[in-house]
């Protein structure tokens, strides 16, 4: 009994002392987290970040779904993945009275349809896909929507992303479908869409955009809005496009994983990346917009007023935030994928 009552005394010390560490551990995507802002956080409440990055939403599932008490404290799923591992069970409620900076955040982003009550995400920087084409090759080519890189004229001149759904989402876009349907007949077709764009495709890339577009190894095809932001810097000649027969938006969240180590300094960190100097510091640092409305007051003027950065009101509303699909559709879309690579 003795030994007993020291075990559990032993195990709830254990649990008090992590919670009570300086210490937040954070797992981000790449180029997401600036260092500068890790260092101004250390320095502003003395509380150590361990963070490491990730390259796909696969990969940071993967690894949350093989523990059951979490390592880290804070996570950053892609909008989808946000509904995918609410549903089951993997991340946390957010207690937003915590949050005193919460209202720096546009209402646009704070209720999306993958996270309705916005109870498990806090929106930190989201993007879309659209067309870029470098005008001193294709000078008055008029391209106005995704079934336009369709033409022969673009033969063996396309980049398309690396990525399964953004690939589907311009093949589902381009039949008039939702890029989050999941219908099985749907699919299909887009995929028999898609093998139709093959003779176009020059190669698939999503890690090198924007050195591929300014170097000019691709001259069309599709891209983020901030990558070809970047590649716009260096190279004048590029131009990018909302296509009008849609576009996909996409929004990476900080989340709180179930049982993290360090909840409080977890609840420290979020709040004080939502001040809007903290998420400005973000912009510049990657050319990402922010979710937060207030930052754009901190930024310079020819960044907060960049309609490639930060589009109009009226282009967002042709926008689809990206949810997440059923373990049917994922499927399908995975073999679609392989086959479509194969090809």
């Amino acid at each position: 009994m003795k030994y007993t009552w020291l075990l559990i005394l032993s195990l709830f010390s254990s649990l008090v002392f992590a919670d009570n560490e300086k210490v937040v551990n954070v797992y981000v995507w790449s180029q997401e987290l600036s260092p500068d802002i890790v260092e101004q956080f250390q320095k502003d409440t003395g509380i150590k970040v361990n963070y490491s990055t990730f390259d796909s939403n696969e990969m940071l599932y993967a690894k949350l779904k093989a523990s059951k008490n979490s390592q880290y404290d804070v996570v950053e799923p892609s909008s989808y993945y946000v509904s995918r591992m609410a549903r089951e069970d993997m991340i946390e409620k957010i207690d937003l009275n915590r949050l005193s900076n919460y209202k720096n955040l546009d209402p646009a982003f704070t209720h999306p349809n993958y996270d309705p009550t916005g109870e498990y995400s806090v929106p930190w920087v989201w993007g879309l896909t659209g067309i870029f084409v470098n005008r001193k090759y294709y000078p008055n080519d008029v391209l106005e929507n995704w079934t336009d890189i369709w033409s022969p004229k673009y033969r063996n001149a396309l980049l398309m992303l690396d990525d399964p759904r953004e690939a589907f989402n311009i093949g589902l876009l381009t039949l008039g479908y939702s890029p989050n349907d999941d219908n099985p007949l749907h699919l299909k077709q887009a995929y028999e869409n898609l093998i139709k764009l093959l003779p176009n495709v020059r190669l698939y890339n999503s890690a090198s955009v924007p050195s591929l577009i300014t170097d000019e190894d691709v001259t069309i095809g599709m891209a983020w809005n901030a990558d070809v932001y970047k590649a716009m810097q260096e190279n004048p000649n590029i131009e990018f496009i909302y296509p009008k027969d849609k576009f996909v938006i996409w929004v990476d969240a900080f989340t709180i994983p179930k049982n993290p180590p360090h909840r409080d300094n977890a609840y420290v960190f979020l709040n004080y990346i939502l001040q809007a100097k903290i998420a400005a510091m973000q912009v510049e640092a990657s050319y990402y917009p922010t979710a937060n409305h207030a930052a754009l007051m901190d930024l310079p003027p020819l960044l907060a007023k960049n309609r490639v950065i930060f589009p109009d009101e009226e282009t967002l509303k042709q926008g689809y935030f990206q949810t997440d699909l059923n373990d049917e559709a994922l499927d399908s879309l995975s073999s679609y994928w392989e086959l479509l690579k194969l090809q």
